[in-house]
């Protein structure tokens, strides 16, 4: 035999044998598999001793629910009562304390005098203490000794003239808010006039043009001056009186914020005046806002018919039971007192009114007898 067939023979045979081990392999592996598999079915069906088994999951009852129980007086702590009685007891004395007397009244007529035909007026300006409730005194720059200063009535058309003499630490002058003056008379130091200086003397005169619900106030510091008390009423009635609506009873609401608290016309409740009418009279309330603050006045129990704004009657009288009166405005209305009793007035900011000690601040009422 060749050299050549011997290598063919040798190599077939290596190939063989080859060829012989995988096949051994595979079948090991294949039989080892199906045995494994069925090893773990069988171990899987294999029944399982009873000391050998997971312990029962026992279901607990669940408890009744009980039904909400009312919430009464006997759930209440003592101390809670205790606390409400005491607030209830400081609400109710503020209200039957009103109106408490208090030392000082603002916003009183000021008569003139009459010089060849001229309507004078004369205000001195100096510091005070002014008690804006029963036992709170509060320094106050006033003019006459009062918060707010004189009311002046006058009619469109007088020859009006207002002397003012300055006993304050500092410069101050008038402005007449809302009255259309000569620019002389417009009161705004360093602009229409030089500010009068500590014991100085200064004099307006003018005649008004427009009739309505004006203002007189400090116009140099004024934040300082005006919340102080340095402001009042300047009423200016119509050449004729049958343009004007009937009232019965004519009252003026000044309000002011700032350095003595919230007031009406100087006070806060329980020191501010009441409204006082009979059944079927016509209330008219002039609002006037002196202030730093809106206030919305809110009258219980009847509606307000609004005629006029910032002295200028409104095109159509419309009805309300709370004006907004922003700083600055003067609002005109009417109440027809068709329902007795004691009716809350007070401005709907709560925080101006009302506190956990009771009622406070810029609250009155409108009585009805």
């Amino acid at each position: 035999m060749s050299r050549s067939s011997i290598d063919i023979e040798t190599m077939e045979d290596a190939v063989d044998a080859v060829a012989s081990r995988r096949e051994s392999r595979r079948s090991f592996l294949r039989n080892g598999a199906v045995a494994a598999v069925a090893g773990t079915l069988l171990s899987a069906c294999k029944p399982v001793a009873a000391s050998e088994r997971a312990p029962k999951t026992v279901a607990k009852a669940t408890p009744p629910v009980s039904p909400p129980v009312a919430f009464g007086v006997d759930d209440v702590s003592a101390a809670s009562i205790a606390a409400a009685d005491e607030m209830d007891r400081m609400h109710e004395a503020g209200i039957k304390a009103f109106p408490a007397a208090s030392k000082g009244r603002g916003n009183q007529l000021l008569a003139p005098r009459i010089e060849r035909g001229v309507k004078v007026f004369d205000l001195t300006a100096r510091r005070m203490q002014w008690e804006t409730e029963p036992g709170k005194v509060t320094e106050a720059w006033a003019y006459n000794g009062m918060v707010p200063g004189p009311m002046m009535r006058v009619r469109a058309g007088d020859r009006v003239r207002v002397n003012i003499k300055n006993e304050l630490p500092e410069s101050t002058s008038i402005h007449f808010h809302g009255v259309e003056l000569a620019n002389s008379q417009d009161g705004v130091p360093f602009i229409t006039q030089p500010p009068i200086k500590p014991g100085q003397s200064y004099t307006y005169e003018f005649v008004p043009p427009n009739h309505g619900s004006h203002m007189y106030h400090s116009h140099h510091n004024s934040t300082k001056q005006v919340s102080l008390g340095l402001l009042g009423a300047f009423i200016v009635e119509p050449r004729d009186s049958s343009e004007e609506p009937h009232a019965d009873v004519d009252h003026v609401l000044i309000l002011n914020d700032g350095l003595n608290g919230f007031t009406i016309n100087g006070k806060g409740f329980p020191a501010t005046e009441p409204i006082v009418a009979k059944l079927g009279q016509t209330v008219r309330i002039r609002f006037m806002n002196e202030g730093m603050m809106i206030h919305p006045m809110h009258l219980h129990g009847m509606h307000m018919t609004v005629i006029a704004k910032d002295g200028w009657a409104q095109p159509q009288p419309w009805k309300c039971d709370t004006l907004n009166v922003a700083p600055g405005e003067r609002w005109d209305v009417l109440v027809k007192c068709n329902n007795p009793g004691t009716w809350a007035f007070h401005c709907h900011i709560l925080p101006h009114a009302e506190s956990e000690h009771g009622m406070f601040g810029m609250v009155t009422a409108l009585i009805v007898k």
